[in-house]
């Protein structure tokens, strides 16, 4: 599909898990030797470009690659959460970024 040039957050800082998203998107960019873009608070970015509910309302925070050619992908739409004991699950978090990752690098 092409080259991830850009990793982009769109958070708002209000949220309780404002700072996991934010530490996921640095390490996910600093990996993929990336720019870091965090937006605060764009709803109509993430209502084009990531998970939306049956109004069209999009939730934040949610995370998206930027390619090479100006397309963007979701990455995370929602922070994973441990069963068993209920929180949130930074371990899964980034093994589900990762895996979206590595599809959108090899989608053709």
């Amino acid at each position: 599909m092409g080259k991830i040039v850009k990793i982009v957050l769109d958070t708002a800082e209000f949220h309780p898990l404002h700072n996991a998203w934010k530490k996921l998107a640095q390490k996910l960019a600093e990996e993929l030797g990336v720019e870091l873009e965090i937006k605060k608070e764009d709803y109509m970015y993430a209502i084009n470009h990531g998970l939306t509910d049956d109004l069209g309302m999009a939730a934040l925070p949610q995370l998206f690659a930027e390619l090479e050619d100006g397309t963007v992908k979701l990455v995370l739409g929602q922070y994973p959460f441990d069963p068993k004991t209920t929180k949130p699950d930074e371990e899964q978090a980034y093994q589900q970024a990762k895996k979206a990752i590595e599809e959108i690098l090899n989608d053709p």
